[in-house]
């Protein structure tokens, strides 16, 4: 496995997912961390391919597509998490618009209509496709978002600085939909800090599911879970079957789950 994500935030549970399916054919997983270097994730594609490995998965910290790690090469190879640029690739990648969307319909069914959306740079992937995707969601009911989405920081320092955005604005908001569960817990400090019970008076709901901020948060956070460790296991899957002579190409997606915690409860 070559990743790029340095703190192993999503490279560590897709690949126990990974050792998880494959495990019962011992096989092993060697962990590559390219740093987000190409001339070191290319010295690690030289290395694996010299010490004759039976297949490669690819991930990092990011969802969009990446050019390919080579061209002809002699063993499969499976993007995880990220996806490869060549629709011809095999990927397997998270439903993050159904997963925002489980959200929205998640605020919607608890009685919010006035829906803020807090989120990370305009420019990654995974924000805009999850603000797009909460804004189709609410116009499905004849709702817009409190404003427009609200492009940032993934971090808690953006998520209060942007509650103290909204209050400053003076527009009725019942309800918060974070891009990370990060954002989230800013939000919820900035709510607290300005009188606003969560969830009596503003539901939130996070994204990632990352233990350390979710349970961490106060109260503990409803937030859209991924699967990454499902994600490894159906990476590992495709790639066995490929090791196999049963290659399939083209991007798989798999849904995301909604954890419901205190938050709107």
């Amino acid at each position: 496995m070559i990743t790029t994500d340095t703190i192993g935030r999503f490279s560590i549970p897709l690949m126990m997912g990974a050792e998880d399916a494959l495990g019962a054919g011992e096989m092993s997983v060697f962990l590559c961390d390219a740093r987000d270097d190409p001339i070191r994730e290319q010295y690690y594609l030289r290395t694996l391919l010299s010490r004759r490995v039976d297949g490669i998965i690819v991930t990092g910290r990011r969802t969009q597509g990446r050019p390919p790690i080579g061209a002809a090469l002699p063993i499969p190879v499976v993007y995880a998490f990220i996806s490869s640029a060549d629709p011809h690739d095999c990927s397997v990648v998270p439903d993050e618009a159904g997963g925002a969307r489980k959200a929205v319909d998640h605020l919607l069914a608890t009685g919010r209509r006035r829906v803020a959306h807090i989120t990370g740079p305009e420019h990654h992937h995974s924000a805009t496709v999850r603000a797009a995707a909460a804004a189709g969601r609410l116009a499905e009911d004849g709702l817009d978002l409190v404003g427009a989405p609200m492009f940032g920081e993934w971090s808690e320092a953006w998520g209060r600085q942007a509650v103290r955005i909204l209050l400053g604005a003076d527009v009725p908001f019942d309800a918060v939909f974070s891009g990370s569960d990060q954002i989230a817990r800013g939000v919820a400090d900035a709510l607290q800090a300005a009188g606003r019970r969560v969830p009596d008076d503003v539901a939130l709901v996070g994204f990632d599911n990352w233990d350390v901020m979710a349970l961490a948060c106060q109260p503990p956070l409803t937030s859209v879970d991924m699967e990454l460790e499902a994600l490894g296991r159906t990476a590992a899957d495709l790639l066995l079957a490929a090791i196999n002579g049963e290659p399939s190409p083209g991007r798989h997606t798999r849904p995301c789950r909604l954890v419901i915690r205190d938050s709107t409860a």
